[in-house]
């Protein structure tokens, strides 16, 4: 049984060396949608998220939607453990397994093979079953001898197509997705419509950020918007 429990979260940003420069200040907090706060030794921080609740159990298709900088990306990775809060709890049960931007987690000096064992033991996968997804994911990348490159080689579409093909290799209890759809040729995008509609229906909880109404629509069964990291 997976679950996702937030109880009164709150995620700051600490921004160094900002005192003395307020365009910039002021830029930060129109690009980000939080609110910047002085601290000690002219430490400012953005408060990117604010007193969130949030209650998740199997079932749940969640769409978060809001402004570029409201809190979307930062919400998922505090689900996922990227980002720590510094006020409230978290309670995560179940695997996860996360697909965020352009070729999010990957190592640039390691071959996409190296990377695929990294990230999916990095996801919980075991060595063994690392290696046993690598056909699977040969075949979703349409890769081919470029796996056997260095990551650095790769375009903003390559590296997205291995890091959609690893996230999505085995099916988690709860997964996370980030704007994965607004990016990658229209052949990418129609392949990865459809291996996610797979995944949605055999996740236990799905979480969606995106812009797109329509996929929105079609992924969830439930909407949160956030504005200036706060649920509204």
């Amino acid at each position: 049984m997976a679950r996702v429990s937030l109880d009164k979260i709150s995620v700051e940003y600490p921004i160094y060396n900002a005192g003395a420069f307020s365009l910039r200040n002021n830029l930060v907090a129109i690009g980000t949608g939080g609110r910047i706060s002085a601290e000690a030794r002219h430490i400012k921080s953005v408060m990117a998220l604010e007193d969130v609740t949030l209650e998740l159990n199997d079932g749940d298709r969640l769409g978060l939607v809001g402004h570029n900088g409201s809190g979307k990306s930062t919400l998922l990775r505090t689900i996922a453990g990227i980002y720590q809060p510094v006020r409230g709890s978290v309670e995560v049960e179940g695997r996860v397994s996360t697909v965020f931007g352009l070729g999010a987690g990957l190592q640039p000096e390691l071959s996409g093979y190296d990377n695929i064992i990294r990230m999916s033991m990095m996801l919980g996968a075991t060595r063994a079953q690392a290696e046993a997804a690598i056909p699977d994911i040969e075949d979703f990348s349409e890769l081919g001898n470029f796996l056997a490159m260095p990551v650095r080689t790769y375009s903003a579409g390559m590296s997205m197509r291995l890091n959609f093909a690893v996230a999505t290799a085995s099916y988690p209890e709860i997964l996370l997705v980030d704007e994965i759809f607004g990016a990658g040729d229209a052949e990418f995008q129609v392949k990865a419509q459809k291996r996610m509609n797979e995944f949605v229906e055999k996740a236990s909880i799905f979480i969606l950020a995106s812009h797109s109404e329509q996929l929105i629509k079609k992924f969830t069964n439930n909407t949160v918007q956030l504005r200036h990291g706060r649920i509204m």
